[in-house]
């Protein structure tokens, strides 16, 4: 039976439908606009599923964090302003008529790797993205591990760097202000005295800037130890890394794999690789939870 995947995005939604056996039959994708509220901007993908007119199993959500899986609400994500406590799946259910799945967007690109990606077919898999921020998933025999309060493999709080910066609501040295994106542009522009994002860094890194080097290998470091302690409570088969900063730069995570083969108990057993499901991670792991 086909499944409809949706991809709710601070900046574009995107909705697809899968037939069985994982074929693309449809995509489309429009922009966010904050001012329309949850509904109607739902009411704008379920418009290309109506249009497509296929029978499916269900829809299932990928959506930025915090969410209440077992709830089915969207609880207070930071990009989509105006969806605090929506309910998304009793919406989408009597939009549609068809059981709807949410899960985060992390979760749901770590399942798409688990089932039919870089680590298809391993019982045990762990996902990183590293792109503007830093999120995880870990997948168990195919299955998502939510955890009890839909909080499992939120790794971009996790404590790990010696520099105690921190953002409003994050914790002194968290992952996510020291080895995103975000931080590598904040920590090259402290260092460089002027504005620097992350492409312009690692460019300068490729360049042979010993400086440019010093503050990716920190960042390494720090997503180093977070690789560490997930091996050391966890214990998978194969770490996945996605996003686009990992993705574009994939000696990056050879850094990453470097440093973290210090640390862990069995490092010939350390296993990486990067994303193989690409942009539609999000829709194939969403079409996945049905």
């Amino acid at each position: 039976m086909n499944r409809i995947g949706m991809d709710i995005g601070g900046t574009q939604l995107r909705v697809a439908a899968f037939a069985d056996d994982g074929k693309l039959l449809a995509r489309e994708a429009v922009a966010n606009d904050h001012a329309l509220g949850p509904e109607r901007n739902l009411d704008r993908l379920m418009a290309f599923v109506d249009e497509w007119g296929l029978s499916y199993a269900g829809i299932g959500v990928g959506c930025p964090g915090p969410l209440d899986f077992a709830a089915g609400k969207v609880l207070n994500p930071p990009n989509l302003p105006g969806w605090e406590n929506f309910e998304i799946v009793s919406y989408l259910s009597d939009r549609s008529g068809h059981k709807v799945l949410v899960n985060n967007d992390a979760n749901v690109a770590g399942l798409a790797e688990a089932r039919v990606g870089a680590a298809a077919g391993l019982e045990s898999v762990f996902y990183f993205t590293v792109s503007t921020g830093v999120g995880g998933a870990y997948v168990y025999q195919g299955e998502i591990v939510g955890g009890a309060n839909s909080c499992a493999a939120e790794v971009f709080n996790m404590m790990v760097a010696d520099d105690k910066f921190c953002r409003p609501g994050m914790n002194p040295g968290a992952l996510e202000d020291h080895a995103s994106g975000t931080a590598l542009a904040r920590m090259a522009t402290q260092r460089f005295g002027r504005d620097v994002d992350a492409r312009e860094l690692f460019a300068l890194d490729a360049a042979g800037n010993a400086e440019a080097h010093a503050i990716i290998d920190l960042a390494a470091e720090n997503l180093a130890r977070a690789v560490a302690c997930v091996s050391f409570v966890v214990d998978p088969n194969r770490f996945v890394f996605g996003g686009s900063v990992a993705l574009n730069n994939p000696q990056f995570v050879d850094l990453v794999h470097d440093h973290a083969a210090r640390y862990v108990l069995n490092p010939d057993a350390l296993d990486f690789a990067l994303a193989a499901c690409g942009a539609d991670a999000g829709l194939i792991g969403a079409a996945l939870l049905v």
